[in-house]
């Protein structure tokens, strides 16, 4: 039975890296499904954080796989209490008239989704949240109104504490 497995990984920031990483996973056929990047508060990192569905005894390989590639410095899998995690969508609503537009927006209330955009036709919704709860706004969206366009960014998360990932590395 496949599980989620969230890692957040801490690479150098050169050019590069993302193919690196991404290229270990496809060669042994493991599926990113979701995979998030940008530098971290100390400009010589970047932080990964990489989603995907594999069997639990892969966890330990993956890990060590991983921290093999000099351009990574530290790899820490994480899980609903050891990470807040959170994901942003970007919406683009069927509303087509007043009466349409009111009943997103008070759709909405239950969300506090962002509106970013009215158009005649469309209203465009920004939303963060966990992957399950977007999920179940989209289905929301989808099945009661329509779905225009959407863009995701994948998960992004940080570890608990006080303390920062790139504390203990040089």
């Amino acid at each position: 039975m496949k599980e989620k497995l969230v890692l957040s990984v801490l690479v150098d920031n050169v050019s590069g890296v993302l193919q690196r990483v991404a290229s270990l996973f496809s060669r042994r056929g493991y599926n990113i499904s979701s995979l998030t990047v940008s530098e971290t508060e100390n400009p010589l990192f970047s932080r990964m954080t990489i989603e995907l569905y594999t069997e639990p005894e892969n966890f330990r390989q993956i890990k060590r796989q991983l921290i093999k590639l000099e351009i990574v410095k530290k790899v820490s899998q994480l899980n609903d209490d050891s990470a807040v995690s959170s994901e942003l969508l970007l919406i683009k609503v069927q509303a087509k008239g007043v009466e349409k537009k009111n009943a997103i927006l008070a759709f909405n209330v239950k969300y506090g989704a962002r509106v970013l955009d009215v158009s005649l036709d469309t209203i465009t919704l920004e939303f963060t949240g966990t992957s399950e709860t977007i999920d179940e706004f989209v289905n929301y969206i989808e099945n009661d109104f329509g779905i225009v366009e959407l863009a995701r960014t994948g998960i992004t998360s940080l570890e608990r504490g006080a303390g920062s990932f790139t504390d203990d590395v040089n």
